[in-house]
């Protein structure tokens, strides 16, 4: 199927607007996220950065752009990780992309588990945003199996 093939998404931009709305979402404001300016002044960063969280919240998007789809899938769950490591900021204006190696699979009869390591990489940068083992769950239609 896969046979250790990466396969990569396309580039996110994660920009400020997108910074503030996860920011309100998770009662996060802490200025390194929220503030340009102060940011900018305080910080080595020169200017704001992305939750971490917010950069691993978005390998659900970055997989549903790279990742083919199970057939007969009722719904995917987020089942885990093993592994996760925030390795460089991602500043706000910045464009990400995930890399996904399939490591694992184990097949049921009503689901598959699937294990990825994924790297988040950020453009032009040579650290990635971070590494993960990511462990994910296709629920599949048993009459579709």
């Amino acid at each position: 199927m896969l046979n250790g093939a990466e396969l990569v998404s396309d580039w996110q931009l994660v920009d400020q607007s997108m910074i503030d709305t996860f920011a309100d979402a998770t009662r996060d404001h802490q200025f390194i996220h929220t503030d340009p300016e102060r940011a900018l002044a305080e910080t080595p960063f020169g200017g704001t950065i992305a939750h971490g969280f917010l950069t691993l919240s978005l390998l659900s998007v970055l997989a549903f752009d790279a990742l083919p789809g199970v057939n007969g899938t009722r719904m995917g769950v987020n089942y885990g990780f093993d592994k996760v490591r925030f390795m460089s900021p991602v500043k706000s204006g910045n464009r990400v992309r995930g890399k996904f190696k399939l490591v694992g699979l184990t097949a049921r009869r009503v689901s598959v588990q699937s294990a990825w390591a994924v790297i988040i990489e950020i453009e032009g940068a040579a650290t990635p945003a971070l590494e993960a083992h990511w462990i994910t769950l296709a629920v599949i239609d048993p009459d579709a199996a």
